[in-house]
């Protein structure tokens, strides 16, 4: 190709560019004056040297397509798959999507976009807001006439998708996903739902025994605008979440498959967690931080922000149809639990001669009950213990009553021992106690190995 001078005495020179300094003669029939047209002229030469009759150098063949439409498209429940890549060969086709082809495979939209892909040995899981579905890889499904399927294999890349039985999705969710073997977790904010997929299909173990509190926290504005986290601690062998809100609110529990229950809540708010080697991780302001590490005094503590307080929460409920008076309550274990609530079921509606609202709903309240370093004092060069006292390595503690007084009462509060009910709702927890600015000033041990074995109490049959 040759660039080409030109002026209006049609005088040729090549690979040159002039813009005949601004000669008012220009020719109009090439555009005017170049400098007051802004235009350069170019010239382009298809023959070598621009000889006559030369060899001509052409583009050859031009592909293109004419679209009708030039705006793109986002086909978000269309999968598409580019060409195959060998590495034993070294071909690699992973570039290339060739609309010539037949390489898109199609979900029904009205499920949702698809928020994620996992591949599981020949099969492709496939899940949409709405939906959990399941493709084939390198082969197809074929039915009979009687309705019975036979898999064979044939050059179809993404086989015949079939949806798993039930109506849930992961939502827009796809950080909540976590495998371990053959058990995928993952959560459904539109349904309150977290959701186990193995080999039985899918179940939904955010009923076992949570349905209410995930119902509750799946509804939050906070938590609909916030992400949900979820990995496979390989240390614990469960399924942690963290449900985190737009607000700074958070909830991170545990699941454990070996008892089909939720069976923790945990006070650490991570950017991301994860499994590698037998060890668990979690990241939070851009470090990483290894959990379980055994280091002495760092039990409680997350990212370096201080002791927490652990606490279990449970209910003694022994012939549920008795009313009872329990009497004292007892525990094995490490020294530094304290008992700091205790509750009896309500009694229903009763008036209240100290609250404004003349109609109150009472229970039995027990005072707390002090750890054995904390309830420790002397009187008289005599050691007594306010709270838990300790005997062939056991804990126990006479159970104070501190419920508000009430009409029909004879006596009430500490005047009497127990508290009556049906059951009662009781919170152990570490004798750690904080200032106002949150930093720790007491406390058994802190950091320390807290084990707790068996909690017991001591009733009798009460008849109100």
């Amino acid at each position: 190709m040759a660039t080409i001078e030109v002026n209006y005495f049609n005088t040729f020179m090549l690979n040159k560019l002039v813009d005949n300094n601004g000669d008012p003669s220009f020719p109009a029939w090439l555009g005017g004056s170049p400098v007051a047209s802004g235009n350069n002229w170019y010239v382009e030469e298809s023959r070598i040297r621009g000889g006559y009759n030369n060899v001509e150098n052409g583009y050859g063949v031009k592909a293109y397509i004419v679209e009708d439409q030039k705006a793109s498209q986002n086909l978000t429940s269309n999968i598409i798959y580019s060409g195959v890549y060998n590495s034993r060969t070294g071909f690699n086709e992973t570039n290339q999507f060739s609309v010539g082809k037949d390489i898109t495979k199609a979900v029904d939209p009205a499920n949702g976009s698809i928020q994620k892909l996992y591949a599981e040995d020949t099969n492709l899981i496939v899940f949409q807001e709405d939906k959990v579905s399941r493709a084939l890889i390198d082969k197809d499904a074929i039915y009979s006439a009687e309705g019975g399927g036979s898999i064979t294999s044939s050059k179809t890349v993404i086989g015949q998708i079939v949806p798993y039985a039930g109506e849930f999705g992961i939502s827009t969710n796809p950080e909540s996903f976590a495998v371990y073997g053959y058990r995928k977790y993952f959560t459904d904010i539109r349904r309150n739902a977290i959701l186990r997929l193995s080999m039985d299909g899918l179940t939904e173990i955010s009923s076992y025994g949570m349905k209410d509190y995930f119902r509750d926290e799946f509804n939050k504005p906070v938590i609909a605008g916030g992400k949900i986290l979820g990995t496979f601690d390989i240390n614990n062998k469960s399924y942690v979440t963290s449900i985190q809100g737009t607000d700074n609110t958070y909830s991170t529990l545990y699941f454990d498959d070996s008892v089909n229950g939720w069976v923790s809540f945990l006070s650490f708010k991570p950017t991301l967690m994860g499994s590698l080697r037998n060890k668990f991780y979690s990241f939070y302001e851009g470090k990483i931080w290894e959990h379980y590490s055994n280091v002495p005094g760092t039990r409680g503590n997350f990212y370096g922000l201080g002791v927490k307080n652990s606490s279990i929460e449970f209910i003694f409920n022994a012939k549920v149809s008795m009313p009872k008076v329990f009497q004292n309550i007892n525990y094995e274990g490490s020294n530094g639990w304290k008992i700091t609530n205790m509750q009896s079921d309500p009694t229903g509606f009763d008036v209240s001669p100290v609250s404004p609202n003349p109609y109150k709903e009472f229970s039995d309240i027990a005072a707390p009950i002090y750890s054995y370093e904390e309830g420790a004092y002397v009187e008289d060069n005599i050691q007594y213990r306010a709270g838990f006292n300790r005997r062939e390595n056991k804990y126990f503690a006479n159970i104070i009553n501190s419920t508000p007084a009430r009409s029909g009462e004879v006596v009430y509060g500490d005047s009497m021992t127990g508290i009556k009910g049906f059951f009662t709702t009781v919170t152990v927890s570490t004798d750690y106690a904080y200032n106002e600015s949150g930093d720790l000033i007491s406390g058994t041990n802190p950091g320390g190995l807290k084990e707790l074995f068996a909690v017991s109490t001591n009733y009798v049959e009460s008849s109100y």
